[in-house]
Formats: structure tokens, C-alpha cells, sequence
């Protein structure tokens, strides 16, 4: 009796202190209505309605007086969600009506259904607002109402991704579109509330088991909520006619939770419907990274096991359990793949999926000390399992990635850590051993290569630096406390993380707009030489008519041009998937261009044929009867469209460098600089020097091969074309490789210096020759 009137006082303060907060809250806001942050609200309503429903209902009058308190609350961002998502804001006050009659009942499994429905429809309301803002060109509003979300779950494998969040920061500082945003934000939302879905229908079948009644209802109705989120996703993917049908069948997974009927044939068809189905589809990067992860945390699982167990014992109970950790690692990994690798070989996907919970099953009865197995029947269980994957992994998927090595090092550390605070200081210094084996076998020579600022900073947190923080072996050797070693931990992962962004990093921005600038101004420079030519012949009044149809050829030939643009762009855009390899081989082929047109550029024969072939192709339509005009017209075209052809191929290597805005900041600046050169020579008539203006254009031209090779020869090692073999002795700082493509590896100077002796020695080749020729010409005579 004592205790029941105790539960009441407690639940009686609960609701007190609640209207209490209610009224200050809303009294608060009511000046300044529009002020008040989405996030603010929505968590209070959230909150409130959770402490509600810890309180048990056991006051009706009271709870009905919060719940329009929270009503009244949702009344102030009821406008914003009416005029983006008006289903979403009827839904929401279903779920207050629902709320207020469980209330009058006492009902509590329908008031944990009300409660989690009001909840999930305000976050569809919040991503409804947040996507459609963005499509509108609205990142302010996008970024207001982005605080009404949730993330995945954080564990040593998953981090909470914020890439939205940075998305839109991005977009709302102008250094984005918001177009561009968008995906980003789709992306994280969609797969956060479809882990989130996972989650549910997981804590759905535990609770129904255990006979949880009241969070099963709740579960369920999350299940439920969080499908109507990635539902547009589903339907796009699937068709409306299969996402009605599943959507029935969580809305009777929800009924029959509620009523306390059998959930398991509509927990099964659930899990049905969404087999293969992915709400946010992996990046082609992504996929290689959860690839690299699968496969290295699995290698891991027999090492850390073989460590722990001697004699048919466990001898070492902190790496049975590291063995564990790695095992579901590579199983979170597995499964954000599984429904993209069950569409390949479905009958192979399986197999991989039953060996993995067989191991599991193995590992987590050695460590409940049920039963030890051997570690080799561990080491063979590992093996046949990666040899399947192998096979099942598409070798696109299988190649090395810097951001999994990363994953593994930042992993091993936290195994450091653990084994530190277990007091396990030997234990401690192996995993350190370890994640620096793992530093030197994977990133350093990368590091080296392309980011050598790192390196040392590295090796003093990992070895006996005495800076600011002590490093890991010095700390590890005097036994210093966990608080210690966790905070050069700290700063080592922020290294790290900032080494990996390195990694990935690509050219500077400047200089990406000057060469680009250079392209278009050689190449700009190049088409006003030949119209100049070409025109120069047309001096009396009635050959002057003449000059009209190559402006229009010329004229036509730049609107081709920027089709031309607009194809590749598109073409580039359909073919994004593939990444770095799609970065890697356009800018092979611009080089190989660029090869050829540098070997042009520094003698005589290519000027006097180049050149010639125009004039000779103009003599033949001067001496045509009839057709002039088209035959003057297509010359114009033929003789600019080939430099406007040459100009996008460059350009679309410097996109995949960069973004489309800062190229063509770069195009504006070299049309600004022909502009000037064209008006200088067919406005006011100036004779400039040409040919001496297409050589110093020429030689930048090298200049930007140059950086160009060095550049894709940073990608094509990158993606595992090229080797990596650092020149040691050689230290060049990182805005070298930035700006100008340079990075000491033998390959990369290597084949700079390899297009610079061929660029150089064509032009020694091509003055041999022609002095030859004209020897030849003089001894004839």
C-alpha cells in the first residue's frame, strides 16, 4: 500500500513539474513565437510525452491538460509543415487525438503508439521541409528545421554521420548549390532512418518475445513511422503499388502489436518486402570502403582469437572479446552491402550470411565460456568465409582503401584503450604494436608521398613525443592512467582524421582556375589567329561580304562548343559511379591531347601547315560559282569548333579535379583575356605578335601538362593502377602536390619529367628535321 501511494506522489510531481515547465515554456514563447527553433520544440514535445508515459497515466484529467499543452506547442510549427507536408501535419494531430483517448482509458500500449507516432511524423515533417526547402533554393529554412532529426546509433564501427549537417552549412554559406546539398542530405536521412527501421523491427521480435507488451506497441509503431519516411524512396525504387502493399503490411505489424495477436507472419512479410531494398544506394566509395572494412575486420577475428585461447583454455578474456567486436564489425559491414550483393548471387549471399552467424554463434560461446572451440576450427571457419566473399564481392569493390585502414587503426586503438583500463598494460602495448603495423603497411606510404606534413606528428603520438600530449609508448611504458593515454588518443584520431582528408584531398582551387584560364585563352588565341588569317586577304569593299559567313561559321561553331559541354557534362554526370577510375582515365586522355598538340606548338612546320591547309581550302571555295557562303561558313565552323572540341576535353579533366563553378570561373577569365586579344586585332586593327604570343601561351600550356601528369599520376596510385614508391630523401611541402601536382614518388617525377623530355625533345627532333630538309634543298640547287 505504502509503495502504490508512493508511485503516486512520484507520478503526481512528474505531471505537476511538467505543466509547470509547459506553461514557462509557452509563456516564454509566446512573444517571439517566430524565434523559437523547430529542434526546441519538437524535442520538448518528444520529452514531455516520454515522461508522460514513464508516469503511467495515472491522472487523465492532468495528462489531457499537457497533452494540449503540447498541442498548442506543435501549433507554432504547424504552419511550416502545413505548407510543405499538410499529410504529415493531419497525422500528427491523429496522434494528439489518439494520445488524449488512451489518456481517458488508461490505455497505455495505445499511448505508447500515439506518443511514437506524433514523434516520427514530425521527424517526415521535418525531412519533407528540409528536402523540399533545398529543391527551392531555401537553405536558411533547411537548416532550421534539420535540428529535427535523428541519427544512426554510434558504436566502434558506425559513427553518427553529420554529412547533412555540413551540407547544408555548406549551401547556406554560398559554397554550395543547394541542389548539390540535397543529395548529401537525402543520403544521411534516408539511411539513418532506415538503420533506424532495422532497429525497430530487431527490438520488435526481442520485446515480443520477452513478452514486453507495452514496447512492442512501441516498437511496432516505430517500425511503422519510419517506413512512411523512406516511403517516396521505396516507391521510386520498387513502384506505388508495392510500397501501398507495404505499407499494409506495417500498419497490421502495428495492429496486431496493439491488440496482443501473433506478430510473427507480419514481422516475416515486413522483412520481406524490404529485401534488397536500400532507401540511400551506396557510393560506388562507399562500397569500396565497407568492402575494405569487411574483409580486414574479418582477417582480424582468428589473430585476436589464437590470443586468447592456450590449451583448449581462455587465457586472455580481453581478446576473445576483441575477436568478438571484429567479427560483428565485419558483420555491420557485411550487412550494409548484403541487399546489393543478394541482387548479384543470392543463393552465395546467403551461405555468407549463415557462416557469419555460425562464427558468431562459436565466438560468443567461447566467451560465455560454454565452449572453447580450437582456434584453428576459428582460422578455417575465416578462411572459407573471405574466400567466399571474394567471390561474391565484385572486384571493383575489392581494391585497397585508405578510409578502411583508417577504420582498422582508429578499431586496434580503441582495443588499446580497453585493455589500459582493464589495467592490461602489456596487452595495451600490443594493440598499440599493432595499429602502428597497420599505419606502416597501409596509409604511411601515401602519407609519405602525398601528405609527408603528417608523419611526423603521427609517429610522436604513436611513439615517445613530449609535446603537449605524451606519446602512446612513452605512456603506455610508465604505466600512466587511462585519462592520460585517452586524451593523446584524442588528439592522435584527430591527426588521423585530418591525414585521411588529406588523402583524398585533390588540386587548389587557384589553380585549377588558372589552368583552366590558360586552356581557354591558348586555345581562344589559337581561333582568333586563324579568323585573322583567313580574313586578312578580304580587303576591298566587295571582298569584305565575304567576311560575313565565316563570323557565322565561327558563331556556330562556339554554340557547338558549349553543346558539346553540355554533353560531356552529361556523359561525366552518368558515368559519376565510377569515381577516381572515371577521374583517372579522362585526365589520361587529355594528357595524351595535350602530348600531341604540345609537340605542335614550338616549330615552324606546324604553323606553316596548319595554316596553309586553311588558306588552300579557301582558294578552293573562292573558286566555286556557287556556293561560297556555305562553303566560307562551314571553314568558320571547322576551323574554331576544333579548338572549342580540343577546349572541353581539357576542361572536363579539370572538372573531375574540381567543381563545375570553379572551371568556369576559370573559362570566364581566359574568354575575358581572348576578348581583349580579339577586339585588339579586329576592331582596332593591331598588328600584335602572334606567333611569339602562341609560344609564350605554348609553354604555359606544358606547364599545366605538367601538373596535369603529376596529378593523375596521384590518382592512378590512389586507385591501385600505379605502385607507391616514395623518394625518401626528398621532402617537399604539401602545397607542392596541391597546386602543382608535385609529390615525391619515383612515378609521379618520373613520368613528369618523362612528358617534359618528350615535349622538349620533339622540338629539338622537329628543328633536326627541318634544318635537315632544308640542307637538302640547298645542296639540290
Amino acid at each position: 500500500m505504502n509503495r502504490c501511494i508512493h508511485h503516486r506522489i512520484v507520478r503526481s510531481g512528474l505531471i505537476t513539474l511538467l505543466l509547470i515547465t509547459i506553461g514557462c515554456h509557452l509563456s516564454a514563447t509566446d512573444s517571439s513565437a517566430q524565434t523559437v527553433a523547430p529542434g526546441q520544440l519538437a524535442e520538448h514535445i518528444r520529452a514531455t510525452l516520454v515522461t508522460l508515459q514513464i508516469a503511467g497515466l495515472s491522472d487523465p484529467t492532468t495528462t489531457q491538460q499537457t497533452i494540449d499543452y503540447l498541442q498548442q506547442e506543435y501549433s507554432m510549427l504547424a504552419p511550416s509543415i502545413i505548407r510543405y507536408a499538410p499529410d504529415v501535419d493531419s497525422a500528427i494531430k491523429d496522434g494528439f487525438a489518439l494520445a488524449r483517448q488512451a489518456s481517458v482509458t488508461s490505455d497505455q500500449l495505445l499511448f505508447a503508439a500515439a506518443r511514437t507516432r506524433i514523434w516520427t511524423a514530425l521527424l517526415k515533417g521535418s525531412y519533407t521541409i528540409v528536402t523540399e526547402s533545398l529543391r527551392a533554393g531555401d537553405p536558411a529554412t533547411a537548416q532550421q528545421w534539420l535540428a529535427v532529426r535523428e541519427f544512426r546509433h554510434a558504436n566502434r564501427f558506425t559513427r553518427p554521420n553529420a554529412d547533412a549537417t555540413k551540407a547544408v552549412l555548406a549551401a547556406t554559406a554560398g559554397m554550395i548549390a543547394p541542389v548539390e546539398a540535397l543529395a548529401a542530405v537525402e543520403a544521411d536521412l534516408l539511411d539513418t532512418y532506415q538503420a533506424r527501421l532495422y532497429e525497430a523491427l530487431t527490438t520488435l521480435a526481442a520485446v515480443d518475445e520477452q513478452g514486453f507488451a507495452i514496447r512492442r506497441a512501441e516498437a511496432a509503431s516505430l517500425a511503422t513511422g519510419y517506413f512512411a519516411i523512406i516511403t517516396p524512396a521505396y516507391a521510386t525504387q520498387r513502384g506505388n503499388e508495392a510500397a501501398t502493399t507495404t505499407q499494409h503490411v506495417f500498419s497490421e505489424l502495428e495492429r496486431a502489436a496493439l491488440t496482443g495477436r501473433p506478430i510473427d507472419y507480419w514481422l516475416i512479410q515486413a522483412h520481406a518486402m524490404l529485401s534488397g531494398f536500400r532507401a540511400a544506394p551506396l557510393s560506388a566509395t562507399e562500397r569500396v570502403r565497407r568492402s575494405s572494412q569487411l574483409l580486414r575486420f574479418l582477417k582480424l577475428v582468428p589473430i585476436e582469437y589464437e590470443r586468447g585461447v592456450r590449451n583448449g583454455q581462455v587465457t586472455v578474456d580481453l581478446e576473445i572479446r576483441e575477436a568478438i567486436t571484429f567479427h560483428a564489425g565485419a558483420l555491420a559491414a557485411f550487412t550494409d552491402l548484403h541487399d546489393l550483393l543478394e541482387q548479384r548471387n543470392p543463393t552465395l549471399t546467403a551461405k555468407v550470411m549463415t557462416q557469419f552467424t555460425e562464427l558468431g554463434t562459436v565466438l560468443a560461446q567461447t566467451g560465455n565460456r560454454q565452449t572453447v572451440a580450437d582456434p584453428a576450427m576459428i582460422r578455417a571457419a575465416t578462411e572459407n568465409l573471405i574466400t567466399d566473399l571474394y567471390t561474391l564481392l565484385p572486384p571493383e569493390w575489392q581494391k585497397q582503401d585508405n578510409s578502411a585502414d583508417f577504420d582498422v587503426i582508429r578499431s586496434i586503438l580503441d582495443q588499446m584503450e580497453h585493455a589500459v583500463r582493464a589495467g592490461e598494460y602489456e596487452l595495451a602495448e600490443s594493440a598499440r604494436l599493432e595499429a602502428y603495423a597497420m599505419m606502416e603497411i597501409g596509409p604511411e606510404a601515401k602519407l609519405i608521398a602525398f601528405a609527408p606534413q603528417y608523419k611526423p606528428i603521427i609517429e610522436n603520438y604513436f611513439w615517445y613525443g613530449q609535446h603537449d600530449h605524451k606519446g602512446l609508448a612513452y605512456l603506455i611504458e610508465q604505466r600512466a592512467s587511462s585519462t592520460e593515454i585517452a586524451a593523446t588518443r584524442e588528439a592522435l584520431d584527430q591527426v588521423l582524421s585530418e591525414a585521411e582528408q588529406a588523402l583524398a584531398g585533390s588540386n587548389a582551387p587557384p589553380a585549377i582556375i588558372t589552368n583552366a584560364a590558360v586552356i581557354v585563352f591558348r586555345e581562344g588565341l589559337e581561333a582568333v589567329l586563324i579568323l585573322a588569317s583567313l580574313m586578312g586577304s578580304f580587303k576591298t569593299a566587295a571582298q569584305r561580304r565575304l567576311r560575313r559567313p565565316l563570323w557565322i561559321g565561327a558563331g556556330l561553331a562556339l554554340f557547338a562548343t558549349m553543346l558539346t559541354w553540355f554533353l560531356a557534362q552529361g556523359a561525366l554526370m552518368a558515368m559519376a559511379r565510377f569515381g577516381e577510375t572515371l577521374e583517372a582515365i579522362v585526365s589520361l586522355i587529355a594528357i595524351a591531347v595535350l602530348l600531341l598538340i604540345t609537340n605542335w606548338f614550338f616549330h615552324d612546320i606546324y604553323w606553316k601547315d596548319w595554316m596553309s591547309s586553311f588558306h588552300q581550302q579557301k582558294k578552293q571555295i573562292l573558286g566555286q560559282q556557287t556556293g561560297q557562303w556555305f562553303g566560307l561558313i562551314a571553314l568558320g565552323f571547322a576551323s574554331i569548333y576544333r579548338e572549342g572540341f580540343e577546349t572541353v576535353l581539357f576542361l572536363q579533366a579539370l572538372t573531375l579535379e574540381g567543381t563545375v563553378t570553379i572551371v568556369l570561373l576559370g573559362v570566364g577569365l581566359g574568354l575575358a583575356l581572348t576578348s581583349l586579344v580579339g577586339v585588339a586585332v579586329f576592331v582596332m586593327q593591331a598588328k600584335l605578335p602572334h606567333k611569339k604570343m602562341l609560344i609564350v601561351t605554348g609553354i604555359l600550356i606544358g606547364a599545366v601538362l605538367l601538373q596535369m601528369v603529376g596529378h593523375t599520376v596521384n590518382i592512378l596510385q590512389v586507385i591501385g593502377w600505379l605502385p607507391i614508391h616514395p623518394i625518401r630523401q626528398l621532402e617537399l611541402p604539401y602545397w607542392s602536390g596541391f597546386w602543382f601536382g608535385l609529390y615525391p614518388t619515383w612515378e609521379g617525377i618520373g613520368l613528369q619529367l618523362a612528358a617534359a623530355v618528350f615535349v622538349i625533345g620533339s622540338y629539338y627532333l622537329a628543328e633536326y628535321m627541318q634544318r635537315r630538309e632544308q640542307y637538302r634543298y640547298t645542296a639540290a640547287r
